[in-house]
């Protein structure tokens, strides 16, 4: 991948309104919040790239057969376009790549880690009028048809193998060790969805300490959010601090101190040392 530049500062601004007002509409569109987070991942995709990318999947659409049967059908008619003649597909060396995380990226390249490919084959469904959702099983998702006492299970990472009846459980125990549990099955909110592949994009970045403004903005991005978890406050936190930022983090350090004290007051002083000890950090 070209080493993406980041957006404007006055862009990266517009992005993050957007985002944030999609993200708390009434019905959140995932493939919109999907492009506008690539679109703050990489200052080349402008407003021409989101809406090719949302006309893209509009003609995916287009080329499924007319309403093919039941759940079963469905998830061969999107194998057959999508993992065959299409070639949208994952492998080992996707989870190395930041692109494999970016919507856009995955159209152009018809490569992505699974979360990403599952929205790619959630959202073209969508549109052809398939009963379709993402199913967030830990460790690997995936694209579930139907209702839950009919649902079939592809797999968009393996080029959308529809999958037998333990499948599913070897999954779940290959990634994680545990046993699938009928709740796994559940059809997954879009901005669950959403948040799931910021945290991706986090781990990328936590393994490249040089990505610190990808860590960043990725955090950022999370806490706009309608729900997500309190801590990522202190990450935030704590990369502004590491790249320099002490005022902001000292800041954030502070204000996450506050809603800490509720439940644990020790804990509030820490951060509070650490929010003085950042600031003296500008001396």
């Amino acid at each position: 991948m070209r080493l993406p530049h980041p957006p404007s500062p006055e862009r990266s601004a517009e992005l993050r309104r957007r985002f944030a007002e999609e993200a708390r509409s009434e019905r959140p569109d995932l493939s919109a919040l999907c492009l506008l987070l690539g679109a703050e991942a990489d200052g080349g995709l402008d407003e021409a790239g989101i809406d090719a990318a949302q006309i893209e999947l509009d003609e995916l659409a287009g080329r499924l057969p007319f309403r093919p049967g039941g759940p079963r059908s469905w998830a061969v008619a999107l194998r057959e376009l999508l993992g065959e003649r299409c070639g949208f597909r994952g492998s080992a060396a996707d989870y190395q790549r930041l692109e494999s995380s970016l919507l856009h990226e995955v159209l152009r390249r018809r490569r992505g880690l699974p979360i990403l490919l599952s929205v790619v084959w959630v959202e073209v469904a969508r549109r052809a009028g398939a009963p379709v959702y993402g199913v967030a099983l830990p460790g690997h998702f995936v694209v579930g048809f139907g209702a839950a006492e009919e649902q079939v299970l592809a797999d968009p990472f393996d080029g959308g193998r529809v999958l037998a009846g333990a499948d599913a459980e070897l999954l779940v125990a290959g990634a994680t060790g545990a046993s699938l549990e009928p709740s796994m099955l559940a059809p997954a909110d879009p901005l669950d969805v959403v948040l799931r592949i910021l945290n991706n994009v986090r781990a990328w970045a936590a393994a490249r300490p040089e990505r610190s403004d990808v860590a960043l903005w990725a955090v950022e991005l999370s806490l706009l959010l309608p729900s997500h978890p309190a801590r990522l406050r202190y990450e935030r936190a704590q990369l502004l601090v590491e790249r320099g930022d002490f005022v902001k983090g000292a800041a954030e350090l502070e204000g996450y101190a506050e809603v800490v004290a509720a439940v644990d007051e020790s804990a509030a002083d820490r951060l509070r040392r650490q929010a003085r000890a950042a600031r003296a950090r500008l001396n």
